[in-house]
């Protein structure tokens, strides 16, 4: 087995280009800051940007949308103080000569030659300032700006002591949620010699305090020449929170030592999988997946355990972490259950996370950022997502309650009063069996689900059956029927007038009233969000037989999944092919007919070739799709929205996939490494062994065996995998 240390392989640049969406600086595993570079771009910095701002302490992974950009940014430099204190202004050029990006820790030398490392702890940034050539050297504290399209609404700092700043930022929460407060505490190393502070007036040294609404606003400290570690604690909580968390993490530790400590954190994390491979790139593309995976959920609670709850008051977790901020309509589909499978700990605490937003809340959530709903995305993805929480056994004790919460979810839509959207479209789905298609539908937040009513009548339906099996296992029968016979009402939008491309049958919106909305085209926008008819279509995966039926059978609805994925090209050139004719664009949606590997609605597509009994053509997808991963700044397929793609590179290089929710089945396909072991918390080991193993040829599945099962195999089960299992995979080379 290859024994070189996991922190080596990671590049923690992957990503940071071409909407990747990923932030190269340090962090904890799940930690609730960081210290990461900021520059123009929304997600805090594009590795193509000239320009630094500053260095921030608060990031989302691959988030897909403007959210705080960095909060509380620190950017040294020396000399006379900048003519503006406009972080557009002040930024400072960077080289990525000698620029450094691994799990807990970031280096990058600014131009005037200034260097500067980052590292964290779970609730800390950290970062180390060094100036060349024995000047002083002032650092800017500005929190009175976050990225160009989410401003910060109010913000407070104040010069405590010669040591210590403190203050609060206010601003616009991801993707058009209200404003929201973060706390902090800033300590350096030594002391400084001078300071002031700034606001929309200007400049005032000697000024210890500047409070007020929206403009710039922010401190400068001045020190002797030598280096200067400044720590950044974060809270929701309050600023005794923000003090805690500093002196809880960093008090009495260097930089060099908490480097070492984030390190260590991340080598015990990253050596959960071993692969054996020769491709050092390979390599590279497998750990940074399996980084970004373990970023997030982000930590909550601050060291004493309090947390700031949906109701916006401050609970308590005894004993347990409360994790916070959830991509659910991104996450429901990879994220979830490889975490689930390999930090079962802090599954089960997710798990008790998204139970306490419904207690505090009164309902569950669909997009949750910090302590509110934003309502970003569509669909019913919180329904999926705890079920199979409770299928990997992280609800043990909390079943029932979970249970109720999704039934009311499923059945009802939150009052009028209430900051949750849940499943807008309910009404019409209880009573028709659809949600009506309606552009000028009102909305709560960013999104409706009446404005995309054929894709969220697709999501519904695959949520209510997976519940469906929750209810069966758990006793309640009346239920369980009702909730499998609703997952069949995405047949209810197939029209089997609509042709394209030569194919008859696709899902099609319907009005209100059940008309079909005319004129229709199934590559076009209308009630499907963020992607077609052709992407959506495959969205049944738990009613594979209905599905086939509407498709024409499986000889035609195999002949649609290879128009789909250009299955005969990539059969020649599948490098070529993924490049050229799936979807290419990290926003191309829609007017499109193809497979979109950069988002997640058709995600599992590939699995649909096994699903309906050609699993040797969803070994040659996956291989093809693998091609997109790559070891670069673009290396990323869309954006990783908090580890999904990443998740699902990880999945489909170890040869199996969760393609049907609240199962516990995951489904085969040709491994990509020779050998690669899964440690589990249990103790117990997945080892998957594929010998035959080669990246230059097309592969397919010919029989695996495992002490369960001496044949050939079209389903894993959980308890297999749970219980430790070796499984042998044998691969047969396709002929072009």
């Amino acid at each position: 087995m290859d024994a070189l240390d996991p922190i080596e392989s990671v590049n923690t640049f992957i990503g940071t280009k071409d909407e990747g969406n990923t932030f190269p600086g340090a962090s904890m595993p799940f930690g609730k800051a960081h210290s990461s570079p900021i520059g123009s771009h929304f997600a805090g910095y594009r590795y193509d940007d000239p320009m630094i701002r500053g260095f921030g302490h608060f990031f989302l992974s691959g988030a897909g949308c403007w959210e705080q950009g960095g909060l509380v940014s620190i950017l040294p430099t020396f000399g006379a103080l900048p003519s503006s204190f406009d972080h557009k202004r002040y930024a400072a050029r960077y080289s990525h000569d000698g620029e450094i990006g691994k799990p807990g820790y970031y280096k990058v030398k600014l131009e005037r030659d200034i260097t500067v490392e980052c590292t964290a702890t779970t609730r800390a940034g950290v970062e180390r300032y060094t100036w060349a050539g024995g000047v002083g050297g002032t650092l800017l504290v500005n929190v009175g700006q976050a990225n160009d399209k989410e401003p910060v609404s109010a913000s407070s700092i104040r010069v405590l002591d010669d040591r210590t700043i403190t203050g609060t930022v206010e601003t616009q929460a991801f993707c058009g949620g209200r404003p929201y407060l973060s706390y902090f505490t800033t300590r350096f190393d030594r002391s400084f010699r001078e300071f002031g502070t700034w606001g929309p007036a200007g400049p005032a040294p000697g000024q210890r305090e500047s409070a007020g609404g929206a403009g710039l606003r922010g401190a400068w400290v001045t020190f002797e020449p030598g280096p200067v570690t400044a720590c950044t604690a974060l809270s929701q909580v309050d600023e005794q929170g923000s003090r805690g968390n500093l002196e809880a993490e960093t008090a009495g530790w260097s930089f060099d030592e908490l480097r070492n400590e984030a390190q260590d954190a991340w080598r015990r994390e990253l050596c959960c999988i071993e692969i054996e491979t020769d491709d050092w790139d390979d390599r590279a593309v497998f750990y940074t997946a399996l980084y970004h995976v373990l970023l997030q959920p982000l930590t909550g609670s601050d060291a004493d355990g309090r947390y700031r709850g949906f109701d916006n008051r401050i609970h308590q977790a005894e004993g347990w972490t409360y994790y916070e901020y959830y991509s659910l309509w991104d996450t429901y589909r990879a994220h979830n259950q490889l975490l689930s499978l390999i930090r079962t700990q802090r599954a089960k605490d997710v798990a008790r996370s998204i139970l306490a937003i419904h207690e505090q809340g009164g309902w569950l959530p669909r997009w949750a950022y910090a302590n509110q709903e934003t309502n970003c995305m569509t669909g019913d993805p919180v329904t999926p997502y705890l079920v199979d929480l409770w299928r990997f056994g992280h609800l043990k004790g909390f079943e029932e309650q979970a249970y109720q919460a999704l039934l009311q979810n499923v059945d009802g839509v939150p009052p009028e009063s209430s900051r949750f959207q849940g499943r807008s479209g309910n009404p019409n789905y209880l009573a028709k069996g659809f949600v009506q298609y309606d552009r000028n539908f009102p909305k709560k937040g960013q999104d409706t689900d009446p404005r995309h009513g054929a894709s969220a009548t697709f999501e519904y339906a695959l949520a209510d059956a997976t519940l469906a099996i929750m209810a069966a296992e758990l006793g309640h029968k009346e239920d369980a029927e009702r909730l499998r016979r609703r997952g069949l009402n995405h047949r209810n939008l197939w029209d089997h007038s609509v042709t394209d491309r030569g194919f008859t049958g696709f899902p099609r919106p319907k009005l209100a009233g059940g008309a079909w909305l005319s004129p229709f085209t199934p590559q076009g926008a209308d009630g499907f969000h963020e992607g077609t008819a052709w992407q959506y279509q495959w969205l049944a995966q738990h009613d594979v037989n209905g599905l086939i039926t509407a498709l024409g059978g499986k000889v035609a609805a195999e002949a649609r999944l290879d128009d789909f994925f250009a299955y005969q090209d990539l059969l020649t050139d599948p490098k070529r092919t993924v490049r050229e004719k799936w979807v290419v664009g990290p926003y191309d949606y829609y007017n499109q007919f193809r497979y979109n590997p950069n988002n997640e609605p058709d995600l599992h597509a590939p699995w649909m070739y096994a699903l309906i009994g050609r699993p040797e053509k969803t070994s040659v997808v996956v291989r093809a799709a693998q091609t997109l991963f790559v070891n670069g700044p673009a290396g990323v397929t869309g954006n990783d929205d908090l580890g999904t793609m990443s998740a699902w590179y990880v999945f489909s290089v170890l040869g199996m996939y969760p393609a049907v929710p609240g199962t516990g089945e995951f489904v085969p396909h040709a491994p990509k490494f020779r050998r690669a072991v899964v440690h589990l918390e249990n103790g117990k080991d997945i080892v998957i062994k594929a010998e035959a193993a080669d990246t230059t040829k097309t592969q397919v599945v010919d029989r695996i065996r495992s002490g369960w099962l001496n044949r050939g195999k079209d389903r894993i089960e959980l308890a297999e995998l749970r219980s430790g299992t070796a499984l042998e995979v044998d691969l047969r080379t396709l002929s072009n």
